[in-house]
């Protein structure tokens, strides 16, 4: 488990991954040395899942983003299974969830633009049978990206 002084490297890290130990040991009160094995054990344990940075899709040629709801066909495990291994290959998806209501998958998709994003979705929806349908909303302005949690 997770303690106080965690919790306080974790905040810093997640504002700024690239602080060494000597600036996180001085934010939050401990030794440089006891900052990175608590890091390293953090990785180790994955409550530190990764370590990545947010590239602008601006800058990656990839300005569009939507936010597709995708319905299968039917509920069975295999169909979901094969579903999420078939999201994970294609670099398009940048964040899939596998959710509750009216559908069953949330993807948070990038594309050049409109022609690369029907291309997308011939390739990947319209010739998966196990797609039912799926329901596209474009983003017209990233307000924030973050996967920073409460601590």
């Amino acid at each position: 488990m997770i303690d106080a002084f965690d919790r306080k490297i974790l905040q810093q890290v997640q504002r700024n991954n690239l602080l060494t130990s000597t600036e996180i040991a001085d934010l939050v009160g401990l030794s440089p040395t006891s900052v990175q094995r608590r890091l390293n054990k953090l990785r180790a344990t994955k409550v530190i899942e990764a370590d990545i940075a947010v590239v602008s899709p601006v800058a990656a040629d990839r300005p569009l983003t939507m936010l597709v709801a995708v319905e299968l066909a039917r509920e069975r495990s295999d169909i979901i299974d094969r579903f999420k291994r078939a999201v994970r290959e294609r670099i398009e998806v940048m964040s899939a969830y596998y959710v509750t209501g009216e559908t069953d998958f949330m993807l948070i998709v990038s594309a050049k633009d409109m022609p690369d994003y029907e291309s997308f979705t011939r390739d990947f929806f319209y010739n998966n049978p196990d797609i039912k349908g799926f329901k596209t909303t474009v983003v017209m302005d990233r307000i924030k990206a973050s996967f920073s949690l409460p601590l």
